[in-house]
């Protein structure tokens, strides 16, 4: 279900940017995750686009949320929702925050072409071939998603490797090398540069325009005023890796408990990274989203 003011934008070819509610959940401690949700709301709408947050409630797939439904995600109450567990929600009547992969899948369905979020997930470390569905959403969905870069946690080598793979662009947002999530990145290339959202905007429309139906990572990175000391963020995914193998947890349940450890490690300086990163993004995302909103309409989707 599409919120009403959502849909009435979208109607009218005007930007609407999608923002995901696994931060709200699961990505960050009670109060900041409805702050920040709440933030990056408000970031939207200061640069002229409507937000739409997504989330499953009570059973329906939900394209832009009142604060009143954001509040409940966080209050702990949400499912983790990838594209695999959307079915058994929707069937069973649940609440569930979507992640990267399912918000494409839902902005894709709305007409929205741009969506925010912190990181994307990828390919994880170790041998184990863990893989997040976002790299398969990336490869399927003509979806930008404006993020600073992959998960630090992850392999980000063997990330890079498989956009290039899947055919998935990298646009740097005002940078040569993919983004880091809490810093700035190291020495892996993006595809290709923009310097200006309305850059971005004519690349997007561009790739989708000659039929191209993949999505795009779109790499902003951190502000360089709030960039975490690499050499710390190093060490502390390191000692959250080895204690995450100790305590025996796998699977899904690694990058929240290692976010939660280089937390910890890290005395919060990871996590007001992670705010301001979120809120960057939110506000770059509907820049682009407006630039693009100018440019003519595509033969797929909406915005």
């Amino acid at each position: 279900m599409v919120a009403d003011e959502v849909a009435a934008t979208l109607a009218d070819g005007r930007a609407v940017v999608a923002l995901e509610s696994t931060i709200i959940s699961h990505g960050l401690p009670s109060p900041q995750n409805v702050e920040t949700a709440l933030e990056c709301a408000a970031h939207v709408r200061a640069s002229g686009a409507v937000p739409a947050t997504v989330a499953v409630i009570d059973g329906s797939l939900r394209v832009g949320l009142s604060v009143d439904e954001i509040e409940r995600l966080g209050s702990g109450e949400a499912e983790k929702a990838s594209l695999r567990d959307l079915g058994y929600l929707l069937a069973e009547g649940r609440t569930g925050s979507t992640t990267v992969a399912a918000t494409m899948f839902a902005s894709h369905r709305a007409g929205i072409r741009v969506f925010a979020t912190g990181g994307i997930g990828g390919v994880h470390r170790g041998d184990d071939h863990d893989i997040s569905a976002d790299l398969t959403a990336l490869a399927t969905t003509p979806v930008a998603v404006v993020c600073a870069g992959v998960k630090a946690v992850l392999d980000l080598p063997r990330t890079v490797e498989a956009l290039e793979t899947l055919g998935v662009p990298i646009v740097g947002q005002g940078t040569d090398v993919m983004p880091e999530f809490w810093t700035r990145g190291g020495d892996l290339p993006v595809s290709v540069r923009s310097d200006r959202p309305t850059t971005t905007a004519g690349i997007l429309h561009a790739h989708w325009g000659c039929g191209l139906l993949s999505g795009v990572v779109v790499a902003n990175p951190i502000p360089i005023a709030v960039e975490a000391d690499p050499q710390t963020i190093t060490d502390a995914i390191v000692g959250g890796l080895a204690a995450a193998e100790a305590a025996e947890v796998h699977g899904r349940d690694v990058t929240p408990f290692l976010l939660a450890h280089i937390g910890q490690t890290t005395r919060g300086a990871s996590l007001e990274a992670n705010v301001a990163l979120v809120k960057h993004n939110a506000a770059v995302a509907a820049e682009i989203a407006m630039a693009l909103a100018a440019l003519p309409t595509l033969g797929v989707g909406r915005n």
